[in-house]
């Protein structure tokens, strides 16, 4: 793969009902092997994904507009615009969308592998984002979710 600029408007994007939009920055032809990078829109209430910690893999988070409630380590915490959150391997961690308008989240994260958890966690629950039971597979921790689907880019504030 070769060097690239393209506007984000013009990059695929994602959305599933409930769970917000996010663009990807990277299609069939283009796979970033080291680091993946996701900037999601999350609506006041909308599921950032699921609690969740990364067995190997290091993930930094930049509020660019808004708010949204991270939740890290069976933790609360209210994020506003420029906070920035990092997280180490193993690192449990979700967000959700708050305050009275779109939430946008730079993620970026490292693809040393794939292992991941979703453990149950109280707090998760009570912000619609965690599982009833511990699970290592995607599938399950998803399981009757919306699925995401390809969408028109989401405008950004």
């Amino acid at each position: 793969m070769t060097w690239f600029v393209e506007n984000v408007a013009d990059l695929p994007w994602l959305a599933a009902e409930g769970m917000g939009s996010a663009c990807v920055f990277e299609d069939e032809q283009r796979q970033f092997d080291q680091i993946g990078y996701t900037l999601a829109v999350l609506q006041p209430g909308e599921a950032g994904g699921r609690y969740h910690r990364e067995l190997d893999n290091q993930e930094d988070f930049l509020v660019l507009h808004g708010e949204c409630i991270a939740l890290v380590e069976n933790e609360e915490r209210r994020l506003r615009r420029w906070d920035f959150l990092h997280c180490p391997p193993g690192t449990e961690h979700a967000f959700v969308g708050a305050g009275d308008g779109p939430c946008v989240l730079f993620c970026c994260g490292a693809r040393n592998s794939r292992r991941i958890v979703y453990p149950r966690n109280e707090l998760a629950l009570k912000h619609g984002i965690g599982v009833e039971v511990e699970t290592t597979e995607p599938k399950e921790a998803y399981a009757g979710l919306p699925r995401f689907a390809p969408s028109p880019p989401t405008p950004l504030p």
